[in-house]
């Protein structure tokens, strides 16, 4: 079940982060990027209520995974899974919550920035690695990292957008982890969820595109 998430994470590409949305709005933004065909979905931990959002559309959508971020410690991570998530991420290497992660069979990706730490996570049981923050880098940050390191999968996540997904994608990521490109809070405060499926349709084809 472990490896059968994680092929789902990187055979859509694309994790929408949903941070700050709150639980009223999250199966209603949840749909539109699922509708674009998004297949994984990151409700951080740091946002009000994020446990109720899970749940909540852990019972709505089955067409993509849910998921809890920003995890930071191995409390959080127990409560995202009994609410019902399918994949941790987190952005630091802490391995208490990796061990929660494994010892119950859900995926996690492990922020980390250098070689150092992407090694140090992957041997301490993380499924992938989320390089963080990626904007400071770049795409070729990313394949600096994975030059040496191949067999860790990368998922570079903080300031990918449909601009430069494809960029990432072609320097080997295996999916990017995407949030305010796709979740225009903007657009949610309007009821306006045909912008932000556009958003997320955007980013799908980039990575799609970049896979072709």
């Amino acid at each position: 079940m472990r490896t059968d998430r994680l092929d789902r994470i990187t055979d859509g590409g694309v994790i929408a982060i949903l941070r700050g949305v709150n639980t009223a709005d999250a199966v209603a933004v949840a749909d539109a990027v699922v509708d674009a065909g998004v297949t994984a979905l990151e409700i951080t931990a740091d946002t009000p209520n994020s446990m109720s959002s899970i749940e909540a559309i852990s019972d709505r959508v089955d067409d993509a995974l849910v998921g809890a971020g920003t995890v930071l410690d191995a409390e959080t991570a127990r409560a995202a899974q009994l609410a019902g998530a399918e994949f941790l991420v987190t952005p630091t290497v802490n391995r208490n919550v990796i061990r929660t992660a494994n010892r119950y069979g859900t995926p996690i990706a492990v922020g980390a920035y250098t070689p150092t730490e992407a090694l140090e996570a992957y041997q301490a049981g993380a499924d992938a690695v989320k390089v963080f923050p990626a904007k400071t880098g770049g795409p070729d940050h990313v394949a600096a990292i994975g030059g040496p390191l191949p067999q860790i999968p990368l998922v570079p996540t903080g300031g990918v957008s449909a601009e430069n997904a494809g960029a990432y994608v072609r320097a080997g990521a295996v999916a990017v982890g995407v949030g305010g490109s796709i979740v225009d809070h903007e657009a949610i405060d309007d009821d306006a969820y045909d912008q932000v499926e556009a958003n997320a349709r955007a980013v799908v084809e980039a990575v799609s595109a970049a896979r072709d």
